[in-house]
């Protein structure tokens, strides 16, 4: 019987998938929060302490952290490490489902607390993740609810999901673990540790949120790139007209800078800009 474990924090579409995958036949593990939302919707789970006979401990900041667990999704196609499980008393994982805490959500907030923070810092769901993904030939790995669709047609229908499928999505659980630590270290670098000078190592992680029509020049290709997905240019909402180019977002910027220079409290103003200068700025007491 094949078994998925599945531990997330962002719950949106868990359910439908869970139910997919039981009525196909395979046994579901989950912990914490997940179990109980599977069970209320009447889905057949197995707690993840009862597969390692140990039960959460610290508040639950360790639930996975187990051979139970790791071995299982570890294990690679060969006797050896099969022999080792059947020996352990272990079975395999074919499918790891899991999203991390909301630790960049957290930090979003102006008067987040660093106690605060610091709790939203998963470590199992990054290890079950980075586990999962580092043995893609074998398991299949999902962070993104938007890819459970397409999971749950492969292993309910098909001949199951791909190598090179599998290989996507492992390469995406890693980027969303990469970011996620991006986010961690810049957070604890920059301004919530006692240091007080200029960092050594500036992080950042950014999300493509748009392909553009062309770079600086039309043979160019270019993409926007943000700290949020889901937002729009500049954060801002296109009202009218075609996407927005490379130039067109530098002249949009340019304008933004020099009509912020004055102070709206005494005037309003405008500017025109054309090819990052601007070609025309106007001010008076109403827009």
């Amino acid at each position: 019987m094949p078994r998925a474990l599945m531990s997330v924090s962002d719950k949106d579409g868990i359910v439908p998938f869970a139910k997919a995958l039981s009525l196909a036949g395979w046994e579901i593990v989950a912990s914490g929060g997940t179990a109980h939302t599977l069970r209320d919707n009447e889905i057949n789970v197995i707690d993840v302490a009862d597969v390692t006979g140990q039960a959460e401990m610290l508040g639950g900041r360790v639930k996975t952290l187990h051979p139970a667990i790791h071995a299982g999704i570890l294990a690679r196609e060969h006797s050896q490490d099969r022999n080792e499980l059947e020996q352990a008393g272990y079975a395999e994982f074919d499918l790891v489902v899991c999203n991390l805490y909301p630790f960049q959500k957290t930090i979003a907030s102006p008067d987040v607390k660093l106690d605060e923070a610091i709790e939203k810092i998963d470590i199992g769901g990054v290890t079950l993740i980075r586990a999962a993904a580092k043995n893609f030939q074998r398991v299949t790995v999902l962070v993104d609810p938007a890819d459970y669709n397409g999971v749950e047609r492969a292993l309910t229908t098909g001949d199951g999901v791909p190598l090179e499928e599998r290989r996507r999505l492992a390469v995406k659980a890693f980027a969303h673990t990469r970011d996620y630590d991006t986010a961690i270290h810049s957070f604890l670098e920059n301004g919530h540790t006692l240091a007080s000078t200029l960092v050594e190592t500036f992080s950042l992680a950014l999300t493509k949120v748009q392909e553009l029509r062309y770079g600086e020049n039309s043979h160019q290709s270019a993409a926007l790139y943000a700290r949020h997905a889901n937002v729009g240019p500049l954060t801002g909402e296109l009202l009218q007209g075609k996407e927005l180019s490379y130039n067109n977002l530098l002249d949009a910027d340019a304008a933004w800078r020099a009509v912020s220079s004055f102070d709206p409290a005494d005037d309003a103003a405008v500017v025109i800009v054309k090819h990052l200068n601007p070609t025309g700025i106007a001010v008076s007491e109403t827009l």
